[in-house]
């Protein structure tokens, strides 16, 4: 098979199916059979400069992908797969590996590193290849080594930088790898792909630079080099490479910058001004990473308290502020003619607009009488890009200020942004509908004194955001944010809810006018149109607007109808079909929560059935993204219909059950435990004929490996809602339940806290087994709650494990503190025997009850109470 590999890696991609399946079929087999042998041929293959390119770079591609997978399951399968291959094979497709980086053909030099870093990744945390970094290096300093050879084995050093954890590289290592690596920088360097090489490797390379950084004299010769290497002459792609190394050093290495400040905006400042736009770009993201830089610092000042702050904050973007807004500002006139068409384009206009925003959140009112004079100077202008990027200028200054600072400006320019919005130039209407969903979301604020939308001016507004969506997609969708944004301003706002009302019929009709326009290849207008809808109704003043509501239940149930009867006969048309039935259950799951919480909710109960109908042949239809939205709904309705949606039950079922198995799209399988949750405070004991395989689905998904684990929190809680639902008769799935809720609060005691995300994760963890246990408390608690007795002792512990944990956040907090009040509520006296060693329940509910967090301090309240009376008693 070895010998024939190479003509079976080039069958796999011919054009002809049979042939190609055939191929695929005989490597599958290959691997299956002999995977030793089957990744030894790859690497053989990989490396003979006799062999075809195209089969060359199909062995590194299945290389690669038998070392590495995206999905963290499936990654360390591929892993244990390696570790278990013979050593000395091992060796020989190492020793193949590396060779390759001399191969005279780029792509497989390329492909070699890429699949080195791998292998390292897995061995170099297991103390194996020790010599990896040794041989590479040497690769490096040989005096006579081609430049092709360095150029690839630095690309190798920093894929392996870029794959292995610091920690696992000593720091003579890492030493010997920077010294390498900024002597391949150099301009003494005379080959330019090893340069750009060293300079990308420097990039991966500086997470394991902290020593050197703390080093003055190692940190200065860093800083020079790669400085004078964002100046070089030789290529922009060299030049772009250097700034990219700066940004990351000022988000990593921040507290060390000050000495290099003043050269640092020099350069910055000429290769905005002066430099291609691939190597401007990065220069501004500098600045931009610096601002979101120094807003970290100044929240951790504030946390910390700003006095006594360990935290270092230099104010580099406040110190540069008078000379670093108007670079910025120019960068706003260098528009491109068709980037209002794209919102994926990146240019000169779009950093510079976005590294404003982010100044401007940084030094809040101080931006503004900088900025200004640029809009006042430019708002008027002949030419259109002057027009734009004056309306650019103004709408990335909108957050970050105080909307006392900005409301007059606000005010004063509405009449402006209004009849901009009939501006003859497309790019000025669009940033103009960009800049009034702005001022809507950032300074609308209808309860104030002195709002900026008032009695006066809305008429007006109205009348504009009416005409204008139905202008060109792109300025459309925009309208539909700032009509999104006018209406979020009036949830909650009391009488001032009520302003909208007049206009309540015609948006609606406008934003399903502007859903249906035919003429657009631009499916997000219609996502945009039918959110803004949602918003629109969401935020409306209910009692005022029930019919015309009631109405477009009735015209969104058609609709849902209608895409059922559509003709699927590609994966596109699938694909749409798919998208707008998933926008559509959206819209009717926000008016089943509108009207069900209202005085509407007879409209709903007496829409149930169609909705129904339409929902479980929308979920027939197996698309995940239709699922969860449909799933979303159905929960919905269950809450609202109460008791009634029983009826619904038997044929829902099975749809149900197809959502909680299907672990591969975990999205679905999460919301699905969510709709169970729904269904159980829907129905209470009637939801006992489901409950075997419900309960039988949970365990087996807590079980599954490969389940993301995401799921699992939701789960618990939903332990708890079945638990309250059945109450005593939730008894049979006490024995299986539980031990998985004390095997799960273990495991969270053990898991890595220094991980952001796992610190996350392991909190939404215990909220969901804190929820769980109180649901079972207060099912078993008026039938027999001496049940819950055995259970009750492990919470109590756990209870404490976590209130020591600092890692918990207010949300656990709060369900840890439920969970104690309702062993009191449900055990009463038996609290007594709990606690009796135990004091760290008064410290816990001490410092809940010195919250500034209004629900946790009323829960601690509660469950004092209840504890105390339960202790007297």
């Amino acid at each position: 098979m070895a010998m024939e590999i190479t003509q079976v890696l080039l069958a796999a991609q011919s054009p002809d199916t049979q042939t190609r399946t055939l191929a695929e079929a005989s490597l599958k087999q290959f691997q299956e059979q002999n995977l030793p042998q089957f990744l030894l041929s790859l690497s053989s293959e990989l490396s003979n400069d006799q062999k075809p390119p195209e089969s060359r770079r199909l062995a590194g591609i299945i290389l690669k992908n038998s070392l590495d997978a995206k999905d963290s399951a499936r990654k360390e399968y591929l892993t244990q797969q390696w570790v278990s291959v013979d050593p000395s094979i091992k060796f020989q497709i190492k020793e193949s590996l590396l060779r390759t980086l001399g191969s005279s053909v780029a792509e497989a030099r390329h492909t070699s590193s890429q699949v080195i870093a791998k292998v390292a990744s897995i061995e170099i945390s297991r103390k194996e290849w020790q010599d990896l970094i040794g041989k590479l290096l040497g690769n490096v300093t040989q005096t006579f080594a081609p430049g092709s050879l360095k150029q690839a084995t630095l690309e190798t050093l920093g894929y392996v930088c870029e794959e292995v954890a610091p920690q696992d590289i000593d720091q003579d290592q890492v030493n010997a790898v920077l010294t390498a690596v900024v002597q391949g920088m150099t301009s003494a360097e005379p080959n330019s792909d090893v340069r750009l090489a060293a300079i990308r490797a420097l990039y991966n390379a500086l997470d394991f630079a902290q020593q050197n950084f703390e080093n003055q004299v190692e940190r200065n010769f860093i800083m020079k080099v790669v400085c004078e290497t964002a100046v070089s002459k030789e290529s922009a792609e060299i030049r772009q490479a250097a700034f990219e190394c700066l940004v990351a050093i000022a988000s990593i290495y921040y507290d060390y910058l000050e000495p290099y400040m003043q050269t640092l905006f020099k350069l910055t400042a000429e290769a905005v001004r002066g430099d291609e736009e691939q190597v401007a770009l990065q220069a501004i993201e500098f600045w931009s990473t610096l601002a979101e830089e120094e807003m970290e610092r100044q929240d951790d000042c504030v946390a910390l308290d700003e006095l006594n702050s360990p935290v270092l904050h230099f104010h580099f973007i406040d110190k540069a502020l008078e000379s670093l807004v108007p670079m910025l500002l120019e960068t706003l006139l260098k528009q491109e003619e068709d980037q209002d068409q794209d919102d994926t384009v990146w240019n000169l206009s779009m950093a510079g607009g976005t590294c404003l925003g982010l100044v401007s959140k940084t030094v809040g009112d101080k931006v503004v009488p900088l900025v200004m004079p640029f809009v006042e100077r430019n708002i008027a202008k002949a030419d259109w890009h002057s027009r734009e990027a004056a309306t650019f200028a103004f709408g990335s200054i909108l957050e970050g200020p105080s909307v006392e600072k900005l409301s007059p400006l606000a005010r004063s320019g509405f009449e402006f942004l209004l009849s901009a919005m009939k501006d003859q130039n497309s790019h000025v209407r669009d940033t103009t509908a960009w800049t009034l969903g702005r001022v809507f979301e950032l300074v609308h604020r209808p309860t104030s004194g002195d709002p900026i939308v008032n009695e006066k001016n809305l008429p007006g507004i109205m009348t504009v955001l009416l005409e204008s969506i139905r202008d060109i997609p792109n300025v459309a969708e925009k309208v539909c944010g700032a009509l999104y944004f006018l209406a979020q301003g009036y949830e909650d706002a009391g009488p001032s809810s009520k302003a909208l009302t007049p206009y309540y019929e015609s948006i609606i009709a406008a934003l399903l006018s502007t859903a249906d326009r035919t003429n657009v290849s631009n499916v997000r207008l219609r996502a945009s149109a039918y959110e803004t809808l949602n918003e629109v109704v969401r935020c409306s003043y209910a009692p005022e607007t029930l019919n015309t509501t009631a109405q477009l239940l009735q015209e969104i149930i058609r609709r849902v109808a209608q895409t059922v009867e559509l003709q699927v006969v590609s994966s596109d048309d699938k694909e749409k079909q798919s998208d707008l039935q998933a926008l559509l259950c959206g819209v009717l799951q926000v008016i089943i929560q509108k009207l069900g919480s209202s005085e509407g909710k007879s409209v709903i109960i007496q829409a149930a059935d169609q909705m129904m109908m339409v929902f479980l042949r929308v979920v027939a239809c197996h698309s995940s993204t239709v699922h969860e939205e449909a799933m979303l709904a159905i929960g919905a309705l269950a809450y609202v219909t109460g008791a009634d949606f029983a009826k619904y039950m038997p044929e829902f079922y099975r749809f149900l059950e197809m959502g909680l198995t299907n672990f591969e799209e975990y999205q679905v399988c999460s919301i699905s435990v969510g709709v169970v949750g729904d269904i159980c405070r829907a129905l209470d004991d009637k939801i006992l004929p489901y409950c075997d395989g419900i309960m039988t689905i949970l365990l087996k998904d807590l079980s599954n490996a490969m389940l993301n684990r995401s799921v699992k929190p939701p789960i618990f809680s939903c332990f708890g809602d079945i638990a309250l639902a059945l109450g005593e008769k939730f008894i049979k799935y006490l024995p299986y339940a539980a031990p998985m809720m004390q095997s799960a609060s273990e495991m969270c005691m053990h898991l890595d806290t220094t991980d952001d995300d796992m610190v996350e994760y392991v909190n939404q963890l215990r909220r969901g087994i804190f929820e769980a246990y109180s649901g079972m408390l207060q099912g078993f608690k008026n039938s027999d709650p001496d049940i819950m007795m055995p259970y009750a002792r492990h919470l109590v512990q756990f209870i404490e494990a976590v209130f020591k944990d600092n890692s918990s956040d207010d949300l656990v907090t709060k369900a840890a503190v439920a969970a104690l009040g309702d062993i009191a509520d449900a055990l009463g006296g038996g609290i007594k025997v709990l606690l009796a060693d135990s004091s760290f329940y008064n410290e816990l509910l001490s410092e809940c009850l010195l919250s500034e967090d209004y629900t946790l301090k009323e829960t601690a309240e509660w469950a004092h109470t209840l504890i105390q009376h339960a202790l007297q008693s």
